[in-house]
């Protein structure tokens, strides 16, 4: 065994990574502050306004609430051109959403399941496996991370 000594390599590395992670905390404390702030305020405002008690007694992915959705394509449309937590922010959809996006997004279906009268997070991930392209990997991370998080 030689003179060196790893520990303080370790805590370099250790203390490198808090602070790491603590700017992706800080960044999604911003996000949280201004999470869907863009439906206070005309376009979107008073289409929500219409149409979010009707989304609540539909149900998620029925022809129903894709009716909704369709009655609401301005609204929705302005949306996502500056929301960033949603696939449709990017030409290429999910795929090119960040991690920070993926999260922020996970927590928007979550809360949004709390609004339906009938919402579920784990069927929730599944219609949006068709709807928006993606594959099981992408499922299980998505499925993994909600029970981390405690919301399945």
């Amino acid at each position: 065994m030689g003179d060196y000594d790893s520990r303080p390599d370790t805590w370099q590395h250790i203390h490198t990574v808090r602070g790491l992670l603590g700017e992706t905390i800080t960044e999604m404390m911003r996000r949280a502050q201004q999470h869907d702030q863009s439906k206070l305020a005309d376009p979107e405002r008073a289409t929500f306004d219409e149409y979010t008690p009707k989304l609540k007694a539909s149900t998620y992915g029925s022809g129903e609430y894709k009716g909704f959705l369709a009655g609401m394509r301005v609204a929705l449309d302005h949306h996502y051109a500056v929301n960033s937590h949603h696939p449709e922010h990017f030409e290429d959809g999910y795929a090119g959403m960040s991690l920070l996006d993926v999260l922020e997004m996970l927590a928007d279906w979550k809360a949004a399941t709390l609004r339906h009268d009938d919402g579920d997070l784990d069927r929730s991930i599944s219609i949006n496996a068709e709807r928006f392209g993606y594959g099981e990997e992408f499922e299980r991370l998505l499925r993994t991370t909600a029970r981390d998080m405690g919301w399945l």
